[in-house]
């Protein structure tokens, strides 16, 4: 490369003028045209603003979660599914893992394809927030769905049950009570353990107060273990 460099130069300097004079003049238009820099302090502005933007909307919807189901945005994105509709978890083959990940966001790390729930910060689980409770409860059976389903995460699902536990607790969310016909002779006191006691037998002198006492017969070894190991106390 360095024996190289010395023989262009001994060709350029054997060229006409002719053929060098547009070169010339073609730098010197590139030396008078100004080039036009972007200050770095615009970039700053743009990404603080949308920085900004971002925390105003999680503001906006962090006391009042429920307010983001009945918005514009989210009737833009889902529409009238369910947040999990369409949703599908990465993974590696044909056959999908049996369990759902433990959590999408470790720290500042969030996963390569984030659950229906981790995936929008302004879908906020909570016990008031029925609307989104009810995607995921099962309308004709009342249970909650399988992870596997929905494809939540365990930490948002463990998240889901104690606020919709909650929300049937407060009675925002019904549910249903198996009917159970109860029989009268259950509950009646006519049975012997839920009966009235009964009146002590009368005692005959050195008699005692049940028949099947006296018949009980006691090991004697057992009998001289217990005296030799409460000799002390015994008078």
């Amino acid at each position: 490369m360095a024996a190289s460099i010395p023989s262009i130069g001994k060709v350029l300097c054997r060229l006409s003028p002719s053929i060098l004079h547009p070169l010339l003049q073609y730098q010197s238009c590139l030396q008078r045209v100004p080039v036009r820099t972007t200050p770095s302090h615009f970039f700053c502005k743009a990404a603080a603003l949308q920085a900004d933007k971002a925390v105003e909307d999680l503001s906006r919807y962090k006391d009042r979660p429920w307010d983001y189901l009945e918005s514009e945005e989210y009737i833009e994105r889902y529409g009238t599914d369910p947040v999990w509709a369409g949703y599908r978890r990465n993974h590696k083959g044909a056959i999908p893992p049996q369990k759902t990940r433990k959590t999408c966001i470790r720290g500042d790390k969030i996963c390569g394809n984030p659950c229906p729930i981790c995936r929008d910060p302004n879908v906020i689980v909570h016990h008031q927030n029925v609307k989104l409770l009810q995607q995921f409860i099962s309308p004709h059976t009342g249970m909650v769905y399988d992870p596997t389903q929905t494809g939540v995460c365990m930490k948002q699902q463990k998240k889901l049950n104690e606020a919709i536990n909650t929300a049937r607790d407060h009675g925002l969310l019904p549910f249903e009570i198996p009917y159970v016909e109860f029989s009268g002779e259950d509950y009646s006191n006519s049975h012997d353990a839920v009966g009235s006691t009964p009146p002590p037998q009368s005692l005959t002198s050195g008699g005692n107060w049940y028949n099947w006492y006296g018949e009980i017969k006691p090991d004697e070894n057992e009998v001289a273990k217990i005296k030799k190991t409460y000799k002390a106390y015994l008078k």
